[in-house]
């Protein structure tokens, strides 16, 4: 994990370290792209890898101190992966910094639509939002994401209901994607 090689020189590393491979795996699981209509490229592995942090992030808001100091090194081993991508698939530095911007503008943007959706308990609200991040110029043509916004509004509030304890030793897990149908319903 790319990650790993900058040690961070705190305690929280290996705690950072463990939840940020967790969410990782979440965002990587093969029912999101076989099931769920999430194209299995770079930039679907991004949107997968968005949702999850902001589902991460939603939990770890009304957590203590401890909980928050973690979610803000995840959000920055984020940015570190996304650099490191960038720069793998031939960026040149120059102009990283101006695709770093644009990538956390995504990002942000989405935690803005997709907060609000969840906010609201507006599932169609959600697939829409995820409709047009995922497949931005497919337009009437895009699948529906019904399936992917059952799927997040279960992992959030299964997030919900894991303790402080998880949050503080990096063992926030998501639910399986798997074990919902691709209408949206646990099996």
């Amino acid at each position: 994990m790319f990650f790993g090689l900058f040690g961070k020189k705190n305690g929280n590393a290996a705690i950072v370290a463990r939840q940020y491979e967790i969410l990782t795996e979440a965002a990587r699981q093969p029912a999101l792209y076989q099931a769920f209509n999430v194209p299995d490229t770079v930039m679907g592995r991004f949107e997968m890898l968005s949702a999850v942090l902001i589902l991460y992030f939603r939990r770890t808001r009304s957590s203590a101190r401890a909980g928050q100091e973690i979610a803000q090194e995840i959000i920055d081993a984020f940015f570190e992966d996304v650099d490191h991508s960038i720069r793998e698939l031939g960026v040149g530095d120059v102009s990283v910094p101006k695709r770093m911007k644009k990538f956390a503008g995504m990002f942000y943007g989405r935690l803005e639509s997709y907060a609000a959706a969840l906010d609201g308990g507006d599932r169609a609200a959600l697939a829409e939002a995820l409709r047009r991040n995922i497949y931005p110029k497919a337009g009437e043509a895009a699948p529906a994401m019904a399936a992917l916004a059952a799927y997040l509004f279960e992992a959030e509030r299964v997030l919900a209901s894991r303790g402080e304890d998880a949050v503080e030793a990096g063992q926030l897990l998501l639910p399986p994607a798997a074990a919902m149908d691709t209408t949206g319903q646990t099996e």
